[in-house]
């Protein structure tokens, strides 16, 4: 869906606005398609836009905004005023916005998320681009969903003929079960993953690590500066996976240039004792190089 948007909509030269940290593939696509990324820095703990960043971002060029909300790697969901703001500067540079909205149903109190295309004037200038594997847990299967006006998916479906010969049939009418009958797994599916990443914080901060918010998707990220890592994310990482046994992903990967060098992302889809287990291990990561170089 996202490289059937960025094929059909952009045309060589054409900008592109973005927010980082963002999903490794928005950039590739987005330039092999001839865009211009403009890249918006978000940072911790709280990963918000302004005024500001949008006036530098935005232009007569500007022709796609690219927003994922709830964001991945993290964790945060776009408040209403941001998106209004967002909103506002689409209108004024005529420019369509490309919503990745997959982790949409995987949100958790008091968090709400809210569609750009609900807000006034967007309709008919946003595409909307759900994912069937994040909504169910069925990430294996990749079946995804792709809404927009009539004139915009005109121009979507010209370039899908050309991306995909076809989807299995079988997981497309398995999924259109789903989203009529599944009401009850869309109310406590969120609260169990919000379980889990509450007892995953609880464990963490046992052990002294500063957690940020999460407020959506099925990670938590970590603070390793306010926990007493002296490392940077990327180095606290590779330490942890080869000497602990903890994968965890560092959030500098998700920027191209000038990056957050302090947030550590983990996933909470886990069983409680995997979660605590991890917890565990983590911190005795943080203690091995002060191990080694001793007091």
């Amino acid at each position: 869906a996202l490289a059937c948007a960025f094929l059909a909509l952009i045309e060589p030269g054409d900008e592109v606005v973005l927010f980082a940290p963002l999903y490794d593939a928005y950039l590739p696509m987005v330039r092999r398609a001839g865009g211009v990324p403009k890249v918006v820095r978000l940072e911790p703990p709280h990963w918000r836009f302004d005024r500001a960043a949008l006036e530098a971002a935005f232009s007569a060029r500007t022709r796609l905004v690219v927003l994922n909300n709830p964001l991945n790697p993290t964790a945060s969901v776009c408040p209403d005023e941001d998106l209004a703001l967002l909103a506002e500067y689409c209108l004024r540079f005529d420019a369509v916005a490309i919503c990745d909205e997959v982790w949409e149903q995987v949100v958790f109190d008091p968090a709400r998320h809210r569609p750009l295309m609900a807000f006034p004037g967007m309709r008919g200038r946003t595409v909307k681009i759900g994912s069937a594997g994040k909504m169910f847990a069925l990430t294996g299967w990749k079946v995804g969903l792709l809404l927009a006006a009539p004139a915009l998916t005109a121009l979507l479906a010209k370039a899908h003929q050309f991306l995909t010969f076809t989807t299995p049939p079988n997981l497309q009418a398995a999924v259109a079960w789903g989203l009529e009958n599944s009401d009850d797994w869309f109310a406590s599916m969120p609260l169990e993953l919000a379980r889990s990443r509450d007892h995953l914080a609880d464990a963490l901060r046992r052990e002294g690590f500063a957690v940020l918010p999460s407020e959506g998707t099925y990670f938590l990220n970590v603070d390793l500066a306010a926990s007493g890592v002296a490392d940077d994310d990327m180095a606290f990482c590779l330490m942890a996976v080869k000497e602990a046994g903890v994968a965890a992903i560092p959030i500098s990967a998700f920027y191209e240039t000038d990056p957050v060098t302090s947030i550590m992302r983990l996933c909470f889809a886990k069983r409680d004792e995997t979660l605590d287990e991890g917890a565990r291990r983590l911190a005795r990561a943080r203690e091995l190089p002060r191990q080694r170089t001793g007091p």
